[in-house]
């Protein structure tokens, strides 16, 4: 298990565990989770509805594809450590991370 911090729209942050052996995305931990996640694509990097800033631990993640990064330089608000979650994999490299939703909420 993996465990890491959201942070709400709205500031509030709360600690999240979840498996790192089932091949499971941030994005879809975050939706099971019932944070309000669009993710109009399901998860192929075609839309940036599951955009997130990491706060911590960005430096364990690695880099951004270039899809990734695609998409992302076409929102309004870009940040040099935003991700879409849908490409962050649960993994050890998660362990300790601050993650804040940044797309759009419902």
């Amino acid at each position: 298990m993996v465990t890491f911090t959201v942070e709400d729209h709205d500031g509030n942050r709360q600690e999240i565990e979840a498996p790192d052996d089932m091949g499971l995305s941030l994005m879809e931990v975050l939706k099971a989770s019932e944070y309000p996640v669009l993710a109009t694509c399901g998860g192929m990097a075609l839309c940036a509805t599951c955009h997130v800033e990491v706060l911590e631990g960005e430096d364990q993640l690695g880099d951004a594809s270039d899809v990734e990064l695609d998409q992302l330089e076409n929102l309004p608000e870009y940040y040099p450590t935003s991700r879409l979650a849908c490409q962050v994999r649960i993994s050890p490299l998660l362990e300790g991370a601050v993650i804040k939703l940044r797309g759009e909420d419902n």
